[in-house]
């Protein structure tokens, strides 16, 4: 999307009418690498506003290592390389959208198997990413913060953000009102930190920011992603809100 004429202006002009200072874009689709032109100027566009820029990695079987976390590792060291390569135009983090719950293994209430091989993911990537000057940031869902303490201390040790995925709280025809909505991003939002954090005292444990997603929300979006502020700004562990997508925003009625 964001290889088109005038796309990544279009994006720009977006976030700054979001207050969005962040954006993670996919750079790969079915196993191709966006032009680096196009990665250099869409860079270029969104760090003129002050704009950061992460590149989106995704995988559903990284968590099994082998060769498909190395398939992952091969496009972390295509970033790496992509910015040693050009001095101003650089990448500022990597983000990970990895799903082994997508796997029917791993599906079901409580079952985490999956999480050891997914913090080592997380960790070799992060090992390749930091050096290098690149942040990491991942996507995850609400049943990895219901684990034991033990488990909630890997995942949250692996990474210095994690970006919590809280969807499908309402729906625009659920006939819920406003005010309700928005108490439930409050309620839900409030449990979810209560619960990832939850007897962990370790000051280097990651961030949390919480994303909203277009579908659920349509046009009242900006107005649950303040009642998202409102209801965290006060948690230590809160780093913010996520607006997923912007695809998602270009087709949601006005």
């Amino acid at each position: 999307m964001l290889e088109a004429q005038g796309s990544a202006e279009a994006l720009r002009v977006f976030c700054r009418a979001q207050g969005i200072n962040e954006v993670y874009v996919s750079v790969s689709e079915r196993n191709q690498m966006m032009a680096e032109s196009s990665m250099t100027r869409m860079i270029a566009v969104l760090h003129s506003a002050n704009i950061r820029v992460e590149a989106l990695l995704s995988s559903e079987n990284a968590d099994e290592g082998g060769k498909h976390l190395e398939k992952l590792l091969d496009r972390v060291r295509t970033i790496v390389q992509f910015n040693r390569s050009h001095s101003r135009e650089q990448f500022d983090g990597i983000h990970l959208d990895i799903e082994p719950q997508q796997r029917p293994e791993n599906k079901g209430p409580g079952n985490l198997r999956f999480l050891p091989g997914l913090v080592e993911a997380y960790r070799q990537v992060r090992a390749l990413a930091e050096p290098a000057g690149l942040t990491v940031n991942a996507d995850i869902q609400n049943k990895l913060l219901k684990g034991n303490l033990d488990e909630r201390r890997m995942l949250l040790s692996a990474l210095p953000r994690l970006t919590l995925m809280m969807y499908e709280l309402s729906s625009p025809d659920d006939g819920a009102s406003i005010d309700t909505k928005r108490q439930k991003v409050r309620d839900s939002s409030q449990k979810f930190l209560e619960m990832a954090y939850e007897g962990l005292a370790d000051g280097r444990l990651a961030k949390m920011v919480i994303g909203l997603r277009i579908p659920d929300y349509e046009q009242l979006m900006p107005m649950m992603l303040q009642t998202l502020d409102e209801a965290n700004h006060g948690d230590a562990h809160y780093l913010g809100w996520a607006w997923h997508s912007y695809n998602d925003s270009s087709q949601a009625p006005q």
